[in-house]
């Protein structure tokens, strides 16, 4: 089942000579289930072209579909909302919020939206992610990795159609790194949840199922590893 539809996306900043394209007729696909990396220099386009999967930026051309649902042309407030509901966005820097324990972090999206946490669910993800025992702590009294367990639980626990991850293992060493990779195969494997990451890490690359490289703000190669 394609849950994301690219067609002949553009995002062009800046006008005259100062124009620059930074997307260059993107069309992609990704199946309900896949684990995409894209993958590219910086300055590539890759940031921007996540920007535009999550709903944060609108394509000067083109279209975006997500399960089936044209975001490119949504008002701001439309795609807050489709994006509290469909998307899940894992970046860097964790972006919790210091005054508020991990459980009203991570059931914040939710929280927003006057919807109930399924305590079964709940407790399925952070005993996977293993901070069932760091509910209560503010995020300052939690370590880097574990910081970032909690944002990846805070982006699954609505269920998002998408989950976008923009270098989310480039703040964290090579043991941490390793166990926040491990943690998305397993939401991939068990929950059939559908990733996309960046990296400029070959070796965080070479864990997905599917690499797509940018060049310049098109795609260059799209290489199925498995």
């Amino acid at each position: 089942m394609e849950i994301l539809k690219c067609e002949g996306v553009r995002k062009i900043y800046g006008s005259g000579n100062n124009q620059v394209v930074a997307l260059d007729r993107i069309d992609l696909s990704v199946e309900k289930g896949e684990f995409v990396a894209i993958v590219g220099a910086s300055g590539s386009g890759k940031s921007t072209l996540l920007h535009m999967l999550g709903s944060v930026d609108q394509p000067t051309e083109g279209k975006i579909f997500v399960e089936g649902t044209d975001i490119s042309t949504m008002s701001r407030t439309q795609a807050a909302i489709f994006r509290r509901r469909k998307v899940g966005l894992v970046y860097q820097f964790y972006n919790l919020i210091p005054t508020l324990t991990v459980r009203k972090n991570i059931l914040m999206p939710l929280a927003l939206d006057k919807r109930k946490p399924n305590q079964e669910y709940l407790e399925q993800i952070v005993d996977s992610l293993g901070i069932a025992d760091k509910m209560e702590c503010l995020p300052n009294e939690l370590s880097g990795g574990q910081q970032q367990r909690a944002a990846i639980a805070r982006s699954l626990i609505y269920r998002p159609a998408l989950l976008l991850g923009d270098e989310p293992t480039g703040n964290l060493d090579r043991k941490n790194s390793r166990e926040i990779i491990d943690l998305l195969k397993l939401s991939n494997r068990n929950l059939n949840q559908t990733i996309l990451l960046i990296t400029h890490d070959e070796k965080v690359a070479l864990e997905a199922d599917r690499i797509v490289t940018i060049e310049d703000g098109r795609i260059v190669s799209d290489e199925k590893r498995r």
